[in-house]
């Protein structure tokens, strides 16, 4: 026969046991994880308002816009902030949405990144995408888009700083005209640190000489160096105005950004009245990039009943794993391929384009 004595320890054990693994769980549920959860974010219609009832583009006088019908909508991704704290629990159940993802925070945020970095990131970002999207939407239209090397970023303490300023266009230097970035470049690189060089920038309309004393490069004591970013100004043939305004950022709406600036400038409609969403960040050239959170752009472009969507090309296998939520995924590269595709689905709902299948 048992011992009571000995019965009533095991089980005053196993009672401590399961209660101190019920509250080491419960715990290490409420722990945080360094982690972020990705969940569809809103549409937006690019053919469509914006708060307060303007056109989401708007264009110079100059400019001749035809009507268009249906929708082009960018998608987006909610993503926790930098700052947030995502517990094993949440991490989890995220996991388990078919519709949300858990991704490693460093992915998406560097380390020690504030909230106030990553949205003045974001924010350029956002503005480069603008750029970007004017100039390939243009450029597909038949228009002609000029391009000036300029200033983007004086370094503060640099050679130049207190001498240029960010918007200045280069002219030439030492005397010989530059038209690109790379000629700026390749000109300073003539001289030998500590030479002087002389640089003719276009401010506010006039024409400026500049001369500053190069330095060494921090890891290449022979490299001149004048302290600045240089990057490309546009000369539009009119205006075109992105009316999106800051709440939302990022890259990756430059594609259907160009779509609809295309769809206003030429004749017909791209949609054929349809609800057509997509997503890709664009290059001057018209080239699409991939992005990140493309499943939950898509659910997004679904609950706004959206039929096609378009995915870059580098994204494809990643959105055709899964329900493709009644979607018709186009399989996209560039501008050109994004509106051929469009053009045939206009006249034919049936006619054969590149997809993600």
């Amino acid at each position: 026969m048992s011992d009571p004595n000995k019965l009533s320890a095991r089980y005053t054990t196993m009672v401590v046991a399961t209660i101190s693994l019920i509250a080491l769980t419960s715990v290490a549920f409420m722990v945080p994880v360094p982690y972020v959860r990705l969940q569809p974010g809103p549409v937006q219609d690019t053919l469509g308002p914006v708060k307060g009832g303007e056109s989401m583009f708007t264009f110079g006088a100059k400019a001749k816009t035809y009507p268009t019908s249906g929708s082009l909508f960018f998608t987006t991704v909610r993503v926790g902030g930098p700052d947030a704290h995502l517990s094993i629990r949440a991490a989890l159940a995220a996991y388990l949405t078919s519709d949300q993802a858990v991704v490693p925070k460093d992915l998406v945020y560097p380390d020690n990144e504030t909230r106030e970095q990553s949205d003045a990131e974001s924010a350029a970002q956002m503005t480069g995408s603008q750029d970007s999207s004017r100039v390939a939407a243009l450029r597909a239209a038949g228009y002609k888009v000029g391009e000036r090397p300029s200033v983007v970023q004086v370094v503060k303490g640099g050679a130049a700083f207190g001498k240029l300023v960010a918007g200045d266009v280069f002219l030439d230097v030492d005397g010989t005209k530059v038209t690109t970035p790379d000629q700026v470049v390749k000109a300073v690189g003539t001289h030998h640190p500590g030479e002087t060089v002389r640089l003719t920038v276009e401010r506010r309309g006039e024409s400026v000489d500049v001369p500053v004393v190069t330095r060494p490069d921090a890891k290449d004591k022979t490299v001149p160096r004048v302290g600045i970013s240089i990057g490309v100004k546009y000369t539009y043939p009119f205006q075109v105005n992105n009316n999106v305004g800051t709440d939302v950022g990022g890259p990756s709406a430059g594609t259907m950004f160009a779509l609809a600036i295309y769809d206003k400038l030429t004749p017909g409609e791209l949609t054929g009245g349809k609800k057509i969403a997509g997503t890709g960040e664009i290059a001057p050239d018209g080239t699409v990039a991939p992005i990140g959170g493309v499943r939950q752009k898509m659910a997004g472009a679904a609950n706004a009943d959206a039929t096609i969507f378009l995915v870059p090309a580098a994204n494809c296998a990643e959105a055709a794993d899964g329900d493709d939520d009644g979607l018709k995924l186009v399989r996209i590269s560039n501008l050109k391929d994004a509106i051929s595709s469009l053009e045939a689905l206009a006249k034919n709902p049936d006619a054969k384009v590149p997809s993600c299948s």
